[in-house]
């Protein structure tokens, strides 16, 4: 499918903040019930909006100072949802027409399709979420410098020593209290630097 329309990218589509679930939920269901004519042949919509995402993290609530046991769901950039599609005269129209898009960045208006966002901003929004596969770890080598996003060492950098695809799991070289130490981290925590 993407030989004959194009790769598949990621796009950041617009909506009023805190109406970032519902405009994505009402995308999902056109995309389940839309389907396209292209060449005489019908396409289901589903083949090439391929994942809709609203970048959501869950926190813990603190009270004073103190965890009070609860968690709240943040989302991490209001207004904006992530969509991976094939950039199609229909896919986007029928993107851009759904209740609740204000727009899609990128697109200056007049017809003109919008730019896709780049691998190298998308990954640390995906990696934040969770979602890792497997093209993340090809612009990754040994030696390279990182910087940790999340968790206890957050804004750490390092540099690192080994990469494990089959658990994610990664060591990372960095100066913690003035001595060069080895530390293991996910790799859903690492960001080049």
């Amino acid at each position: 499918m993407a030989d004959q329309y194009g790769d598949k990218q990621w796009y950041i589509v617009t909506t009023y903040s805190r109406q970032e679930a519902r405009t994505a939920e009402n995308i999902r269901k056109r995309i389940q019930n839309t389907s396209m004519s292209k060449d005489g042949k019908v396409t289901d919509m589903k083949d090439f909006v391929l994942r809709v995402l609203v970048a959501e993290q869950e926190e813990e609530v603190y009270k004073d100072g103190v965890p009070t046991g609860k968690k709240k769901v943040t989302n991490l950039f209001p207004g904006c949802i992530f969509i991976e599609m094939i950039m199609t005269d229909e896919s986007w129209y029928m993107v851009r027409n759904t209740p609740g898009v204000t727009g899609i960045i990128g697109s200056s208006g007049g017809g003109q399709k919008p730019t896709p966002v780049s691998r190298e901003e998308i990954e640390p929004v995906l990696k934040r979420m969770g979602m890792v596969d497997e093209a993340m770890y090809d612009r990754y080598q040994v030696g390279d410098l990182v910087k940790i996003i999340h968790g206890p060492l957050e804004g750490t950098e390092g540099t690192i020593l080994s990469i494990d695809k089959e658990t994610g799991a990664c060591r990372v070289k960095t100066v913690f209290f003035g001595r060069e130490t080895p530390v293991d981290v996910e790799f859903s925590e690492i960001e080049k630097v």
